[in-house]
């Protein structure tokens, strides 16, 4: 199958855990697959590990960083072509809660994957998937009724979710966002706000498929070894999502291909 026929995958965060098993799935399925991650070097390991047919490519692509993100965007417009799938894998979970964790865990899982997505919406083929990987501890119980109200807002838009994020770092740097309504979590709140973004992008643009995915409690140096998934089963979902077709799910939260409440 020629490059100009093959589907085309894209995968931030590729170099491990689920992000690299996405880009092992995707390449068996028959997507040629871009898998980024932070360092260049870690990207080419990484791909080389997957002993590919050179379907995979390695790219470096820092989410955090706007001029990677921008420099990424170039090359994809000259030597890529349309996107099929793009996965926004990348995120961290940092140990602790103060306001450097929250704009650190917010710099990668939240507007990291906004970033991108802005940058490379654009190249996404009519009919292909953006793919959000939030996790279970972005659902909004955790939060008080009214934050509940306002991240499931219908009217909520990108610059009124800017709005409420930067409310929690303020709030966290004043020590009031427990007495807000927040958790004492900078992950749930960037995968809360993850999945916002998901529904208002699915609200914009009927063109593509966004979705989120929770890929469950897996065995990534992330989740840890008593994780009950395994990497395997955990990049499904994700792979679920990615591939799509037509006919298939939009704006929603699922896990196993299956719909979750928000």
């Amino acid at each position: 199958m020629s490059e100009s026929t093959t589907r085309l995958a894209i995968v931030t965060g590729g170099n491990r855990g689920l992000g690299l098993e996405a880009c092992r799935q995707l390449a068996q399925k028959g997507y040629r697959v871009v898998l980024t991650a932070r360092s260049a070097d870690d990207a080419k390991r990484a791909a080389a590990s997957l002993k590919n047919d050179g379907s995979v490519r390695p790219e470096q692509l820092d989410v955090s960083n706007a001029a990677s993100v921008q420099a990424f965007e170039e090359l994809a417009r000259a030597q890529l072509g349309p996107v099929d799938a793009l996965v926004n894998n990348a995120g961290v979970s940092l140990n602790g809660f103060d306001l450097n964790v929250v704009r650190g865990t917010l710099s990668v899982n939240f507007f990291g994957a906004l970033r991108v997505t802005q940058a490379l919406q654009p190249l996404v083929a009519d009919g292909g998937n953006i793919v959000m990987v939030s996790s279970g501890m972005g659902e909004l119980s955790a939060y008080s009724g009214a934050l509940r109200a306002r991240f499931l807002d219908p009217a909520l838009d990108v610059a009124g979710l800017l709005a409420l994020v930067g409310e929690f770092e303020s709030a966290v740097a004043a020590g009031t966002h427990t007495a807000q309504g927040w958790p004492s979590s900078a992950y749930r709140v960037s995968k809360a706000a993850l999945n916002a973004l998901t529904r208002i992008l699915a609200k914009q643009s009927a063109r593509v498929h966004v979705n989120s995915i929770c890929p469950g409690w897996v065995k990534t140096d992330m989740g840890g070894r008593s994780a009950s998934r395994t990497v395997e089963t955990g990049a499904k979902g994700i792979v679920w999502a990615a591939t799509l077709g037509s006919d298939g799910p939009h704006g929603g939260f699922f896990r196993d291909g299956k719909a979750i409440a928000w």
